[in-house]
C-alpha cells in the first residue's frame, strides 16, 4: 500500500491530517470520558480487595520467609557443616547424621507448616521409604528439577507439587537452599511446606474467590477458583513496581470482562492477585459520552475551517525552499530564497544557506584529507615493516650467536626476542596477565645474565588470575626503574611482585629494597632511563578507565619502594580497544 505521504500534495495532507487529529482527539475526549466514570465505580471494589490482598500476602509473606529464615540458619549449622565437608571418620560421620536428623525432624514436630526436609549430599545415608526426612545424592538434583531453579541463585521455591508419605502424595511448595563452605557447594536443603495451609490462607474467608499466588518473576504457585493462565495473566500484572494495582481484562475467553486485583508489598517477594467479574461492578457512562460527542463535532468544523486557511500559509515558504533544494549544486547558481521572513521559516532559510557554505567547506575539507589519508595509508605500511624486520634480525643474530659458541650472548638475544614478540602482540593493547609475566621474566633474567647471583626477584600471582587482561608492558618500566635507579651502584638487589584480587580490583604490588625514592629522584636527574616509560603506563591507565584506578609510588619502611597499580578486574579485552 502506497504511503499518502509520499503520493499527494502537502496541502491536501496538511488539511485530511488535522481533520483526522481533531476526530481522534474528540474520540479520546469521548472514551477518556467514559473511561474515568467507569474507573470511579472500580475504585471502591479495588481498594477493598486490595487491602484484603495485603493482609492476606503479609500472612502468607510472614510464614514463608519464616520457612527462608529455618533454611538459612539450618544450613549454617556447624554439625551440618562438618557431616557434609566429609571430614569425619564413618563411625562419627554416621553419629553426626543422626544429630542432624534428629534436629532436621524436630523442626517437622514443632512446625505444622512443614510437611518435610530432603538433605542433597555426598554419599548419602540410607533413607526410609516416605520418612519426613530423606537424604538423597547431590547429583539427582538435575533428576528432580532443582538445577533450574538453583543454577543462577543459592535458594530458589518451587510451585505446587506432589511429594510421598506415609498418608500418599502431599502437594507441597517446596524452599530449596544451597549450603556453601568457603564458595564450595556441600549440599542442598530442601524444605517442603504443605501446599494445603497455604490454600488455606489464600482463601482467607472467601471460599468461591478466584485468586493467583506467583512470585516477583511471574511464576504460577498457588491457584483457586477459576483464574487466567500463567502466560494471559503476565500482560496485566505491573511487577517492574513494588505496589499493589488493578486493571481492566476485557474480553477473556475464560471469564468475560474482569476486575484483576493484584498485590505487591515492599516486603515481600509474592504477588497475590483476584479476579471478580466486571459486570457486577461497571455500569455505562454513554449520555455523558453523547453530549461530549455533539460538542466535539461543532469545534471539529470551526477547526477544518481554520485549518484550511492555515495549510496554505505553511506550504507556500516551503514549496520556494523545496524549489531551491532540488535546484542546488556545488559552485553553481543557486535560488535565492526571501529574506523578511522573521519566524521560524527565517530561521529555516537562514539555517539552509549556512548548511550549503558548510558543504562547499566540507568539500573542500574532504578533498584536502583523502589526500592526507593517502600518504598516512603509505606511511603505516612502511611503519609495520620495521617491527617484523627487526623481530626477524634478532632470530638471526640468535642462530650466529649459537653457531659461534656465545650461549649466553644467544640466550640474551633468544629473550630479547621472545619480550618484542609479546611486546608486538599482533597490534592488540591488553594481553593476558600470564604474558605480561612471561614478559616480565624475560627481561629480569637478561638482567641476571649482567648482575650475576646479586639480582634476584619473585613472583607471586595466583594461578586463577594469570587468565585476567591487563594493558600491556605494564610492570616492565617499574621492574627496570627498580634495576636501574633503585639498585644503582649496588652489588645485590631484589625485587618481589605479587597480585591481590579486591572485589572488583586488581591490586598488583612490585617492591624493590633499593634506595628509595628519594635519593632514586636524585638519579634519575642524571639518567633519563625508565622516566617515559612509567608515565606512560600511567597515561595509558588514565586513558584506558576512570580515576579510580591508577599508579601510586611510596616509600618502604624497611627500605626501597613499593608500587601498587590498581585496575579493574578483565576476564577479556575491553570492547573499545584501541
Amino acid at each position: 500500500m502506497t504511503n499518502p505521504f509520499k503520493k499527494f500534495r502537502i496541502e491536501s495532507l496538511f488539511f485530511r491530517s488535522f481533520f483526522v487529529l481533531i476526530v481522534a482527539v474528540l474520540a479520546c475526549i469521548v472514551w477518556t470520558s467514559y473511561h474515568i466514570s467507569s474507573n470511579a465505580l472500580v475504585k471502591t471494589t479495588s481498594h477493598y480487595q486490595q487491602q484484603l490482598l495485603d493482609e492476606l500476602n503479609n500472612e502468607i509473606s510472614t510464614r514463608l520467609t519464616m520457612i527462608e529464615q529455618i533454611s538459612l540458619s539450618t544450613t549454617r549449622d556447624n554439625e551440618l557443616i562438618r557431616l557434609l565437608r566429609n571430614i569425619l571418620d564413618e563411625f562419627d560421620r554416621h553419629r553426626q547424621a543422626d544429630n542432624v536428623q534428629n534436629t532436621m525432624a524436630n523442626l517437622t514436630y514443632s512446625i505444622p507448616l512443614i510437611q518435610g526436609i530432603d538433605l542433597y549430599m555426598e554419599r548419602p545415608f540410607r533413607k526410609e521409604e516416605n520418612s519426613y526426612i530423606q537424604f538423597w545424592d547431590l547429583k539427582d538434583l538435575p533428576a528432580q528439577g532443582w538445577d533450574q531453579y538453583l543454577a543462577k541463585n543459592d535458594y530458589a521455591w518451587t510451585a505446587e507439587h506432589e511429594i510421598p508419605s506415609f498418608q500418599g502424595n502431599v502437594p507441597v511448595l517446596s524452599f530449596g537452599r544451597k549450603i556453601l563452605f568457603n564458595d564450595t557447594l556441600l549440599g542442598v536443603l530442601v524444605i517442603h511446606v504443605k501446599a494445603k495451609e497455604i490454600r488455606t490462607l489464600l482463601s482467607g474467608r472467601s471460599t468461591d474467590s478466584n485468586r493467583i499466588m506467583s512470585d516477583s518473576n511471574g511464576q504460577e504457585f498457588l491457584k483457586i477458583g477459576e483464574t487466567l493462565e500463567q502466560l494471559e495473566l503476565s500482560q496485566w500484572v505491573n511487577r517492574t513496581t513494588e505496589q499493589s494495582g488493578y486493571a481492566h481484562i476485557r474480553g477473556n475467553s475464560q471469564m468475560g470482562d474482569s476486575l484483576l486485583v493484584y498485590s505487591r508489598l515492599a516486603n515481600s517477594n509474592w504477588t497475590l492477585v483476584e479476579l471478580t467479574s466486571w459486570d457486577q461492578i461497571t455500569a455505562s457512562s454513554f449520555h455523558l459520552a453523547e453530549v461530549i460527542g455533539l460538542i466535539g463535532a461543532a469545534a471539529v468544523l470551526l477547526m477544518l475551517m481554520l485549518t484550511l486557511y492555515l495549510s496554505r500559509q505553511f506550504t507556500k515558504p516551503i514549496h520556494k525552499l523545496v524549489s531551491a533544494m532540488s535546484s542546488y549544486s556545488i559552485g553553481g547558481k543557486n535560488v535565492e530564497l526571501p529574506g523578511d521572513y522573521e519566524n521560524e521559516f527565517g530561521y529555516l532559510f537562514a539555517g539552509y544557506r549556512k548548511q550549503n557554505e558548510r558543504i562547499e567547506e566540507l568539500y573542500l575539507s574532504l578533498q584536502r584529507r583523502y589526500e592526507q589519508q593517502r600518504k598516512a595509508e603509505i606511511e603505516a605500511l612502511q611503519a609495520n615493516i620495521n617491527p617484523h624486520f627487526l623481530y626477524n634480525m634478532l632470530d638471526q643474530l640468535n642462530w650466529m650467536a649459537i653457531e659461534a659458541g656465545h650461549d649466553e650472548l644467544s640466550r640474551i638475544l633468544e629473550l630479547m626476542g621472545r619480550m618484542f614478540r609479546i611486546g608486538l602482540s599482533n597490534g592488540d593493547s591488553f594481553i593476558t596477565i600470564e604474558k605480561e609475566l612471561e614478559h616480565i621474566e624475560c627481561y629480569l633474567e637478561i638482567q641476571q645474565l649482567r648482575w650475576g647471583s646479586g639480582l634476584t626477584y619473585s613472583i607471586d600471582v595466583p594461578a586463577d588470575m594469570r587468565e585476567l587482561y591487563i594493558p600491556k608492558l605494564t610492570l616492565q618500566p617499574f621492574v627496570e626503574n627498580s634495576i636501574v635507579h633503585g639498585f644503582n651502584a649496588r652489588l645485590t638487589g631484589n625485587v618481589h611482585i605479587r597480585m591481590n584480587r579486591m572485589e572488583n580490583l586488581l591490586q598488583i604490588i612490585i617492591d624493590d629494597d633499593g634506595i628509595g625514592l628519594q635519593q632514586g629522584a636524585e638519579n634519575k636527574k642524571k639518567r633519563h632511563t625508565g622516566g617515559y616509560g612509567i608515565r606512560n603506563v600511567k597515561e595509558r591507565i588514565a586513558g584506558y578507565f576512570r580515576d579510580i584506578y591508577g599508579v601510586e609510588l611510596s616509600e618502604r619502611e624497611e627500605g626501597g619502594t613499593r608500587v601498587e597499580i590498581t585496575l579493574p578486574l578483565l576476564t577479556e579485552p575491553p570492547v573499545n580497544e584501541p
